[in-house]
């Protein structure tokens, strides 16, 4: 029971990391508020039953990140733990093909929406004597990736922000990091023959060191140390879990992935 009598807020919760995140925390004893702009948070918090409530929030939107933490003050007393995990990709393309729209689409919703997450989770974790603040960044902020220019651009600015928020609320007792995510299976990716299966069901995909996708409930595991008193002494840290990908990466193997990935991905 790690996050016993601990509030979370988490975006993105109504599926893939997010959700596994949602019921990671709520087995450690976190109470939930689940927002998402899918729908499918509803289900995510019906299934936690007392321990979760859902809201329908577009992270986009100022207002509605706003009655977000309201909510979690309003329905459990407090704040503890802010999970800013709401996020999309886009379409991969060379950069001169993006838009001005897919820039800000990509930018308000990975971007923008951690900003709007920090600003109104700081004051009510201030009101509890401090806590977490989780960034669900990307390795695509830290090494290139081929045809996400615009998305790698948003995630290394979540990353900016993680490092000068760490700075800005360290004597509020407000920890801030962030997960870098690489490639990671979340349902989102449908199944390919381009991807050999082993024997637990994780595909294999090429330019991987450890050789496979990342699991939802990695990324999961990851966030639960980082909003705990584990973590305790650990502030501003840009946290790659990856398989090794940032580490490891050569323009090579990540052609050959995207090559394979964009093959299999509409």
């Amino acid at each position: 029971m790690r996050l016993e009598n601990k509030v979370a807020v988490i975006t993105g919760a109504g599926s893939g990391m997010g959700k596994a995140m949602a019921e990671g925390f709520a087995a450690e004893g976190a109470k939930i508020v689940c927002a998402d702009i899918s729908g499918k948070q509803d289900e995510v918090a019906a299934a936690l039953g007392e321990a979760a409530v859902s809201i329908h929030v577009d992270v986009a939107k100022e207002e509605d990140v706003r009655a977000m933490v309201a909510l979690a003050e309003e329905k459990f007393g407090r704040l503890n733990i802010m999970v800013n995990n709401a996020g999309f990709g886009g379409k991969m393309m060379p950069l001169h093909e993006q838009t001005s729209e897919d820039w800000d689409r990509i930018h308000n919703v990975n971007l923008k929406g951690v900003f709007y997450g920090i600003k109104y989770a700081v004051p009510a974790l201030k009101k509890s004597g401090g806590g977490a603040i989780v960034n669900v960044s990307s390795a695509a902020g830290m090494v290139g990736w081929k045809g996400h220019s615009v998305y790698g651009a948003a995630k290394a600015g979540v990353n900016q922000l993680t490092k000068a928020a760490a700075l800005d609320y360290a004597k509020d007792n407000i920890r801030v990091n962030a997960i870098l995510p690489g490639t990671i299976w979340t349902g989102l990716v449908p199944e390919s023959q381009q991807f050999a299966e082993p024997p637990e069901g994780i595909y294999k995909i090429p330019g991987i060191p450890m050789d496979r996708w990342g699991l939802a409930r990695e990324i999961a595991d990851t966030g639960l140390f980082l909003a705990s008193d584990e973590a305790s002494y650990i502030t501003g840290v840009l946290l790659p879990v990856d398989g090794g990908y940032c580490i490891g990466y050569s323009s090579m193997a990540a052609d050959e992935f995207f090559r394979t990935a964009s093959s299999a991905v509409d």
